[in-house]
């Protein structure tokens, strides 16, 4: 099986610089479309890696609204179902939220170095906390996943934030079987823009073990990473200038080729909404 963990879509605290750990940060409308972006580029690897099977992502909306792109874009196999239906679950997690910077949430980058106490003393979360955050995660919700599907080619997706999906990297790196070559103390050295896609394999270590008896045992599974901070998707998308990309995205705003209909067309598309 195969496990992408993907950060979220471009954020307005992103864009203004500010510390968003547990403040919940809308997507911008140019985070908007990076989303639409991934949903249609892993739609379209469905012949590689399999479909996918289940969608995490933390509660924050900035990760769910892209996990939703995700679901939304993925093609339906079932008949007689409707499209609500047919379409992916999102479970939404507190355990996979960023991490929180305490007072520090909402203020510019910097703001923490340029106190004279430092970390030593701060109120932000602990590594301790993430990772007791991320291997709860790992034990109640992926094990099972794990479990089922290790010998099949399907994909389970990963949709948070920067800092936790390194934690949730480590964590799963030392628990799996890993032959890494580019591997530094058993840590890959990886990082996260927006919408990028580490994409890993887990598969049996031992093809005479059947998958229950080996998923209940992470070190007799292989973890191998294969891509890291991938965003082929992006190729060519360019932000709109004038501050509309880096705005917040407004459901409720006609997307610009609505501005392009036959003014006939128009008309009737009115008549309908009234």
């Amino acid at each position: 099986m195969y496990l992408l963990l993907i950060r979220h879509g471009e954020s307005v605290d992103n864009v203004g610089g500010l510390y968003a750990g547990s403040r919940d940060s809308p997507l911008t409308n140019h985070g908007v479309l990076q989303a639409r972006r991934l949903g249609a580029h892993l739609a379209k690897r469905r012949d590689f890696i399999g479909p996918i099977k289940k969608i995490f992502t933390s509660n924050l909306q900035r990760a769910y609204r892209t996990a939703e792109a995700v679901a939304d874009a993925q093609p339906s196999t079932d008949t007689g179902v409707t499209e609500a239906q047919a379409r992916l679950e999102v479970v939404q997690l507190p355990d996979l939220r960023e991490k929180d910077f305490g007072s520090f949430e909402g203020k510019k980058f910097g703001a923490r170095t340029a106190t004279s106490q430092g970390d030593a003393n701060s109120d932000s979360e602990t590594p301790d906390s993430m990772r007791i955050r991320v291997n709860r995660f790992l034990d109640v919700h992926l094990a099972p996943i794990v479990e089922e599907y290790v010998i099949k080619d399907v994909a389970v997706v990963i949709v948070a934030h920067g800092i936790i999906l390194s934690v949730l990297l480590r964590e799963l790196l030392s628990q799996y079987s890993t032959n890494q070559l580019d591997s530094v103390q058993g840590e890959i050295i990886a990082a996260w823009t927006n919408t990028g896609v580490l994409q890993a394999k887990i598969e049996q270590t031992n093809g005479e073990a059947t998958s229950s008896e080996q998923s209940r045992h992470r070190d007799a599974l292989k973890f191998t990473v294969q891509l890291t901070n991938n965003v082929d998707h992006l190729q060519g998308l360019k932000k709109t200038r004038g501050g509309i990309g880096s705005a917040k995205f407004d459901s409720r705003q006609r997307t610009m080729d609505s501005f392009f209909i036959p003014a006939s067309k128009k008309r009737k598309l009115d008549e309908d909404e009234n």
